[in-house]
């Protein structure tokens, strides 16, 4: 079991330390569940109460709190609590275990070219000239598919699949499941379908024949930037011709779709059960909440926040903050539903003025 000292956790936060830095401590913990040998996570004081019920010696705290008065014998200060957790919990975490070099019950292929450090679990199957990058770290039952290439320290954890023609930079992260390089979803009708001519005229499918839908193969593939994370069970499909584009820094949750031809820029985040349709672009630094959809062929904007289950059908501007199905401006969102809220007393009034 590793052990930290206080004074390593508080260098690693560049964070300010006050009483003994050589407590040594193997985890953090909630302070009212703490063990003396954990550091309790007291970042407000609405926590305070939590310390006394607890057994930590030593605790990261609100600024300004009397630690002594807590009955601590060290604590550590930060300035940005929520940020200085990112910083303690990447010092704490071991990281999934995967044994380094190639397990013997690994299939991969002579072509495919397997970085210095690499380590490559059970049951991973590496296709035709695929390149594995150094120090990337591959866990059991992963398939990367042919002429794909994966970056430096890149990590692919359980039942990851990543599809043919898949290029990934640097520092990439996918948690079990996702899914990477799919065929995108294109169908076509001989002639026009319903779905055509009800887009067309808003309504009407018009005199639609009767017929089947035809695939539209996916020849392109995607291209994913440095310092990405993909969430658990999420799928990015593969573009038609060019690639489906994902930019650097950008973080996607669990069980996103993003479809064939989107482009996402830089350090975006969507959360969970976001949809993106096909050949929309999005801009860089979008927030899009849990549930959001955005329509096919669309452009939203650099540093747009679209609120949770928020529906974007048209084109967004740069910096809009968006609530709501259709999506709107979110102050304009609350006004509506304000008024909504009245429609009942409303109605109610002008029966009775009759």
């Amino acid at each position: 079991m590793t052990t930290f000292t206080l004074t390593q956790i508080a260098t690693a936060l560049g964070a300010t330390l006050e009483g003994d830095g050589d407590i040594e401590v193997v985890g953090a913990a909630e302070p009212s569940s703490a063990h003396r040998d954990q550091l309790a996570l007291a970042m407000d004081p609405k926590y305070a109460d939590g310390l006394a019920k607890g057994g930590a010696e030593a605790a990261i705290l609100w600024q300004g709190a009397d630690w002594r008065a807590l009955g601590l014998k060290a604590a550590i200060f930060v300035p940005r609590p929520r940020y200085a957790m990112s910083g303690l919990t990447t010092l704490m975490d071991p990281g999934p275990e995967i044994e380094a070099g190639i397990h013997p019950m690994a299939v991969v292929h002579p072509s495919a070219k397997i970085g210095d450090g690499a380590a490559i679990g059970p049951f991973v199957v590496i296709g035709r000239d695929v390149t594995i990058g150094d120090g990337a770290r591959i866990a059991s039952h992963v398939s990367v598919a042919e002429g794909s290439t994966l970056g430096r320290n890149t990590l692919l954890l359980q039942g990851v699949r990543v599809g043919a023609r898949v290029v990934i930079g640097d520092n990439f992260i996918a948690q079990p499941g996702c899914v990477i390089g799919s065929d995108g979803f294109s169908f076509v009708t001989p002639e026009k379908s319903g779905v055509e001519n009800a887009r067309a005229s808003l309504g009407d499918q018009g005199e639609a024949a009767q017929q089947s839908w035809t695939r539209i193969h996916s020849l392109g593939g995607v291209s994913i930037g440095n310092d990405v994370e993909i969430g658990a069970n999420s799928a990015i499909d593969r573009g038609t011709i060019r690639d489906t584009t994902i930019g650097n820094g950008t973080k996607l949750d669990n069980l996103v779709h993003i479809g064939h031809n989107v482009q996402v820029g830089d350090d975006c985040l969507l959360c969970g059960q976001v949809g993106i349709a096909g050949s929309s672009r999005i801009g860089n630094r979008v927030v899009l909440a849990g549930q959001c959809g955005v329509n096919d062929n669309i452009f939203v904007g650099d540093d747009v926040i679209a609120g949770g289950a928020t529906k974007i059908f048209t084109n967004a501007p740069a910096g809009r903050v968006l609530l709501g199905y259709p999506a709107v401006k979110m102050e304009s969102h609350i006004e509506i539903q304000k008024a909504m809220r009245r429609l009942p007393r409303f109605m109610k009034s002008l029966q009775q003025d009759k």
